[in-house]
Formats: structure tokens, C-alpha cells, sequence
């Protein structure tokens, strides 16, 4: 491998090919120390501060390894951009002969067999003319993609209901007994992963192989060499996901549909299986009503108290027995009607797993209400030895990094829960000037955030911020709760006080959509939940005051978080020490990083929690913030923003 100090230097390559590149140490540090983990094939983990340039850290040394490289991250969005525009630039810089592919789930990519039947079918039925607008896009790109993935069509939103009968499900694929399978776009993505020397895949993509592998199927990803996980603090709930299992009742309705749409071709005369299909489907939406909370996370003793729970689940569960009965009888007379009864059994067997396994002590059985389904969730109380078995099963090199791992440099959270006992650890802080360019601001005189007043109170106090920043504020809210009241209440106040500051709310237009809204108003006050306290980079004035209204714990009654609180009771452990709090600093640090992008920006973190102060364990969560200049002086707020 060539010399890293040489390629990272002023006058060095990176320096040489590519607009604006400066050399920073800590960048060169982060990449010797990847490029000793890949050589010696050891598990690292590093967290970089933002505007490290952990990206081209860790893609220099991947690109000059010389082996296969499966490179991991948090979204398909960054996937995207590491794919089409990050590794293209570092691979001519080093002009390097390394082949790259891309790969997604299998559910970014058009079916031709499911769109075939959906132009064909007499049975689908469209909401509205666009649906059937969009069907006719997706049939051209079809026709003329050399890839079928979906997010090269952007005439059709990633959301539409339509992309539902054009993709595949690993339940409803056919695999090779496919008629359009020398076609497939799924397959041909994975050849091209199969052959190339680096890989792009996203976290899901990567789990859900995983668990493939331990079921004895086919391997989606090929063996490497070394494996880069950027965005790495999102793994323990991905893994958490993936080593658990979930079976909605949405997915019981789409089986339903799915069967009774190939039955119609094929069994028609069969009678007793379309009685069927209206018994389980009926069961499927019996049990909704039960629980009445939407959006809501039930333990599984909380929900088997509910009046008719039990009995619902019970009358689900024969309802899809006699359906997958009947299905096995009727399963010779077409590949899709076999592929429905080995969906039947298989969510079957989940139903049944859910009920059986919460007795178990190490696994958690749960349900997740939404406003249409229901979804059953079984849980594993760890992932560290589930995972820590994934890191044992071959010899290689594991890099693990984000700019959020550590509380205060201490790794040991993380890697606990994520079973990297033996893991070798390393930070880089930012290099840019927080004292100078960022202030955190707590303000005094708040309530404690269980008072019933507490949300009005933060309204009180961020009005006069706002108004020194002249809008160009996010509020990050720990809740859709919070997030719902505090747009509510803050639209009151803008009303009575006549501000003209343009006010954004999550979930009106999509992320991407409100950002760049929100850079082009110039002013703007956005007030969002979780889907913007990570990946959202808004660079220059636009953005100069982040507010946050809480400390972002997570709910007690959270059925998974109760399950493993409990666990380090019974050992004698401090779970609030140990998980929650290390948790809630990781998260935060996440939130505070939206505000200083680049060298340039400058800005105010105005954390609306009093217990940072009054709390004994309030230090040890502001000392692991970026080392900003701290005050409770309104005064000093004004001051600072009146320069931004």
C-alpha cells in the first residue's frame, strides 16, 4: 500500500485531483489506523468528529487493500452518493483499477414478472389515474434500464402505492423457476456484486444476508475481506430488527391478495379456498380495534391483558392454519399458489413463535400498533452474542465508524452491546473551532420535563432565540408527540407576536423536499422528530440556531427497553448508568451535529432540558458535546446570534 502520508499531504494526490481538498491530521490518522486494521484483520472501531472526512478516511485504504471490500451505510441515500460520486472521485484520484457495484434489497429493483401480471390483471385496482400514470412510466423504464432500480425513475415518488405490484418480496419471488429470471434485474445486481472488488450495500441489505446465512440459504453477499460499516451507531437497533422476527397483518393482507388474484386464474371452481381467504383476512382485521392506541409499542403481558386480545390472536392463528392447509392442497397447480402456501406457513409459524417464545428469557415479545396494521415483534433481549458469533465465523477485517460511538471517549457501550469485547477503539475530534464558531445555551428558570406545562414552557423560552436568529431554526423534538404540539403551539405564538418566519413541519412533504425548501427560504423554522437528527446536512446561514427540547431518553414503557432494563437490574448493574443514559448522550450528539457543518458555519445549540444542570449526571452528557463556549445568558444568546 503506498505511503498514506504522501497521498493525504498538500501536494499528494487527493490534494492534486480533486477542487478544494485540504489535508486535516486527524483524517490521515483515522486512515493509517483503518489501513492497520485491514492489513493485520482487526475489528476497529472509530468514531470521527464532524468534518473529520471519515469518508475518504476509510475509502483510501478500502481502495488500496487489494482485497474484496463490502462497504456498509446507515440509507440508501448515502449509499447513492458514496456510490455515484464519493468512490468514483477517490478512485481516479488514486487511479486505481478497482471494479464497484451496487447493491440494494430486493425490493428497489422493478420485477418483471409482478409487473407483467399487474399491466395483465383485470383485479388490481388503481386509487387514482396517477397510479395508472405511474404504471406506464415504470413499464418504459422497464423496458429501457440497464439496472430496474427504482430510484432512477424520479418521475414516480419512492412512496407511490404502485411500486408494491412492481417489486418483489423474498416471500413472493419465484426465483429460478421465474419466466423472466435470465432477466432479473435483483439477479443481475447481485452478479455484478458477485464479480466487483468493493461493494455498496446499506445496513439492512447487510443483516438481512446475515440471517440468510444462518438459515443455510443462499449467500446474497459474496465473502470478503474486509467489512466498513459508516453510520455505525445504527446498528444495534438494525441488528436488533434482523436477529428478531416481526409479522404484520398488513403482510397477512397481502398475502391475501396476492392468493386470491392467482386463484381466480387457476382455482377458480375451488370454492373453499376463497372462503378461506375472507376468514383469515377478516381475523387479520378483527384484532386491529383491540388495541386502541396507534403508534404505540405494547409488551406482550401488556397486550394479552387487553379484553379479546388473546382470544383474536387465537382465532388469527386457526384462520391461517386452515388457509395454509388448504393452500397445500392446491399448491400443484401453479408455482405462485405453491410460493403463497410457504408464505401461509412461514407467517403461521411466526404467529405462533410470537406466543410461544414469551416465555423465553432471551427474547422479547412484543406488539407495534400503526394507523391501518398491527405488527407482532419478537425481539432478542442481546445482539452480542448473536453478532460477536457473525465477527468469529471468518477472519477479517471490521471497521466500524461514525461520529457518534462513544460517551466521552469511552467505547464501552457500544461495543458491549454489540458483543466487540476484544474491538480495538479510536477518536478524532472535529477540527473545526467550536468554541468560536458555536455557543450551547440552556436556559434557566424551565420546569422539569414531566411537569404538565412543560412544552408551553419551552415555547416561552425559544421565542425570543428565534427571533434573535431570524427564523433559521430547526427544533428537534424527541417525540411526534412533542413535535405535533410544539408546531402547534409555536404557530399560535407566531400569530400573536406576527413573526413572518415560514414554519416546516415534518412529515408535510418528504425530508428531502423540506430541506430544500427550508434552504431556500433563508429563514425558516423546521420543527421535526427522529428523521431529522441524523443524515441532514444544511451548510451557511440558513441554519444558525438548533433547539432541542429535550434530552432524548428513551420512554421507560418502551417494551424492549423495560425487558432489557429489568435484565441489568436482576445482575446487579445500574441500567441507567450502563444503557439508558449512554444511549440518550449518543442520540443527543447525533441532534447536535446538525449544527456546525463546515468551518464556516457558526450557531447556537439551545438544549431546553434543565436536568443538563441540575442533574448529577448532566456533566458527564454536555462533556461529551463538541467543546462549545456554555451559558444561560439570554443576553449573551442575542449577542451571538446578532453576528451569525
Amino acid at each position: 500500500m503506498p505511503e498514506l502520508s504522501t497521498i493525504f499531504s498538500a501536494d499528494g494526490m487527493l490534494a492534486r485531483n480533486i477542487p478544494d481538498y485540504r489535508p486535516r491530521t486527524q483524517q490521515l490518522e483515522m486512515a493509517q489506523a483503518i489501513a492497520c486494521a485491514i492489513e493485520n484483520q482487526e475489528i476497529l472501531v472509530a468514531e470521527a468528529g464532524t468534518g473529520t472526512g471519515k469518508t475518504f478516511a476509510y475509502l483510501v485504504p478500502a481502495l488500496l487493500s487489494g482485497g474484496k471490500v463490502i462497504l456498509s451505510t446507515g440509507t440508501k441515500t448515502l449509499q447513492d452518493q458514496l456510490f455515484q460520486r464519493d468512490i468514483p472521485t477517490i478512485r481516479a484520484a488514486l487511479k486505481v483499477p478497482v471494479t464497484v457495484a451496487l447493491l440494494k434489497g430486493r425490493v428497489n429493483y422493478i420485477c418483471h414478472y409482478h409487473l407483467e401480471r399487474t399491466l395483465n390483471s383485470d383485479h388490481v385496482h388503481f386509487a387514482n389515474r396517477t397510479e395508472v400514470k405511474y404504471l406506464n412510466l415504470i413499464e418504459r423504464y422497464a423496458n429501457t434500464s440497464s439496472h430496474g432500480d427504482k430510484s432512477g425513475l424520479d418521475k414516480v415518488p419512492e412512496q407511490a402505492a404502485i411500486w408494491q405490484h412492481v417489486t418483489s418480496t423474498r416471500e413472493n419471488c419465484l426465483g429460478s423457476d421465474c419466466p423472466h429470471y435470465r432477466q432479473c434485474f435483483v439477479m443481475e445486481a447481485r452478479k455484478r456484486a458477485l464479480s466487483a472488488d468493493m461493494i455498496v450495500v446499506n445496513h439492512h441489505l447487510f443483516f438481512a444476508d446475515v440471517m440468510l446465512r444462518d438459515e443455510g440459504l443462499s449467500e446474497l453477499l459474496p465473502a470478503c475481506n474486509t467489512v466498513i460499516f459508516d453510520e455505525a451507531h445504527q446498528l444495534p437497533e438494525v441488528a436488533s430488527l434482523f436477529f428478531g422476527e416481526s409479522i404484520s397483518t398488513g403482510q397477512i393482507a397481502t398475502l391475501v391478495r396476492d392468493t386470491h388474484t392467482e386463484a381466480l386464474l387457476v382455482a377458480r371452481e375451488f370454492t373453499p379456498l376463497f372462503d378461506a381467504l375472507a376468514a383469515a383476512e377478516k381475523a387479520a382485521l378483527d384484532i386491529l380495534p383491540i388495541i386502541t392506541e396507534k403508534h404505540a409499542r405494547l409488551s406482550f403481558a401488556t397486550a394479552v391483558q387487553r379484553p379479546g386480545f388473546s382470544e383474536a390472536r387465537q382465532v388469527l392463528q386457526e384462520k391461517l392454519v386452515q388457509l395454509a392447509s388448504l393452500l397445500e392442497t392446491q399448491a400443484v397447480r401453479s408455482q405462485e399458489l405453491q410460493n403463497c402456501w410457504l408464505r401461509a406457513q412461514a407467517i403461521l409459524n411466526k404467529i405462533r413463535q410470537w406466543h410461544e417464545q414469551s416465555e423465553s428469557g432471551k427474547i422479547i415479545s412484543w406488539i407495534e400498533t400503526y394507523s391501518q396494521s398491527l405488527q407482532f415483534n419478537t425481539t432478542p433481549l442481546s445482539i452480542a452474542e448473536t453478532f460477536s458469533r457473525q465477527l468469529s465465523t471468518t477472519v477479517r477485517a471490521w471497521i466500524f465508524t461514525s461520529a457518534t460511538l462513544s460517551v466521552k471517549k469511552d467505547f464501552s457501550h457500544y461495543n458491549r452491546m454489540m458483543g466487540m469485547v476484544e474491538a480495538k477503539t479510536a477518536s478524532w475530534d472535529s477540527p473545526f473551532d467550536f468554541p468560536n464558531q458555536a455557543l450551547l445555551y440552556v436556559p434557566t428558570q424551565l420546569p422539569d420535563p414531566n411537569t404538565q406545562y412543560y412544552t408551553e414552557s419551552i415555547i416561552q423560552a425559544v421565542l425570543p432565540v428565534i427571533k434573535a436568529s431570524r427564523g433559521r431554526a430547526f427544533i428537534l423534538c424527541t417525540s411526534l408527540r412533542n413535535m405535533q404540539q410544539i408546531h402547534e403551539l409555536l404557530q399560535d405564538a407566531f400569530e400573536q407576536e406576527q413573526l413572518e418566519y415560514p414554519l416546516l413541519l415534518q412529515g408535510e412533504e418528504t425530508r428531502s423536499a423540506l430541506l430544500n425548501q427550508f434552504r431556500k427560504l433563508g429563514n425558516a423554522v423546521l420543527v421535526g422528530s427522529q428523521s431529522f437528527w441524523e443524515g441532514v446536512d444544511v451548510r451557511g446561514r440558513a441554519l444558525s440556531l438548533v433547539i432541542i427540547d429535550r434530552l432524548p431518553f428513551a420512554s421507560p414503557d418502551d417494551p424492549v427497553l423495560s425487558a432489557r432494563i429489568e435484565k441489568y437490574t436482576q445482575e446487579g448493574r445500574n441500567a441507567f448508568m450502563e444503557y439508558q443514559l449512554p444511549h440518550a448522550i449518543i442520540n443527543l450528539k447525533q441532534g447536535a451535529g446538525r449544527l456546525i457543518r463546515d468551518e464556516y458555519d457558526r450557531g447556537v445549540l439551545m438544549i431546553c432540558d434543565p436536568r443538563l444542570i441540575s442533574k448529577p449526571y448532566g456533566k458527564r452528557v454536555w462533556q461529551s458535546l463538541p467543546p462549545m463556549k456554555r451559558t444561560r445568558d439570554l443576553d449573551e444568546v442575542t449577542h451571538f446570534l446578532a453576528t451569525v
